[in-house]
């Protein structure tokens, strides 16, 4: 059976997303019409006026952008994880209608191969016992949707999943503060990073401060801190200084 790799996707997004977010916001304080203030936040750059309305917490008109993400090649542990962001939609691979009779895609996780080779054979060989059981359920239990619920029992958490998955972007970024935490389980961090480079790429004004809340001020972790918030910072400094000079 196949071991799989995470892909991240942005399939789709807001058209403009910043000069919405700045139409949203301009349309609060203003007497003027909203054709007007489209044409005014479409004839100038919106980067500075984003940032003063996120400085003064006016989070509300982010909502109104939101991207799209196809994401495959992760584990449904991490399904487990994700879909507790319940400001967001998911379209996730049925196990019920999609028979894994062939086998099945999976994550080892990074532990397990630092342990070496020998480790890894070991887990692979625990994948291939279960596809195995999972295979002789189907024999007894029917093949097809019937089948499938209740074989898909024995299936891991390491089974690969497939999902679409779309957030505004305020939901975006509250992702962001707890899932690209240090703190934050391996393979969800790592497919937070990645859709958060995904932003950057669109929208920077939106989600350059975004990201761990210790970007931002006083770790949230508090006792639990990882006690890496000075090096984080300057991470984050070292990469937009990069972005910027690429963009040149």
């Amino acid at each position: 059976m196949p071991r799989s790799e995470m892909k991240v996707a942005l399939v789709r997004h807001t058209l403009n997303p910043e000069e919405l977010v700045a139409l949203g916001a301009r349309l609060c304080y203003s007497k003027a019409r909203v054709d007007d203030l489209l044409e005014r936040v479409s004839a100038k750059d919106q980067t500075d006026f984003v940032h003063k309305i996120m400085g003064m917490g006016h989070d509300s008109v982010l909502e109104h952008a939101s991207f799209t993400f196809g994401i495959e090649g992760v584990s449904r542990t991490l399904l487990a994880q994700i879909t507790r962001h319940r400001l967001a939609s998911f379209s996730v691979q049925s196990q019920r209608y999609v028979s894994y009779e062939k086998g099945f895609g999976y994550i080892v996780p990074p532990k397990i191969e630092a342990l070496g080779e020998e480790a890894v054979r070991e887990f692979e060989l625990q994948m291939d016992t279960l596809h195995q059981w999972y295979t002789e359920w189907q024999r007894k239990l029917g093949t097809g949707e019937g089948g499938n619920e209740d074989a898909r029992f024995v299936l891991p958490g390491a089974c690969e999943t497939r999902m679409m998955v779309t957030m505004n972007v305020r939901e975006l970024r509250h992702f962001f503060s707890l899932r690209m935490c240090s703190r934050a389980q391996w393979e969800i961090r790592a497919l937070a990073t990645e859709m958060h480079r995904l932003c950057m790429e669109v929208a920077p004004a939106l989600f350059e401060n975004a990201g761990p809340g210790c970007l931002r001020g006083a770790c949230p972790e508090e006792e639990k801190t990882c006690g890496k918030m000075q090096q984080i910072r300057q991470e984050r400094k070292a990469w937009l200084e990069t972005l910027a000079n690429n963009n040149d």
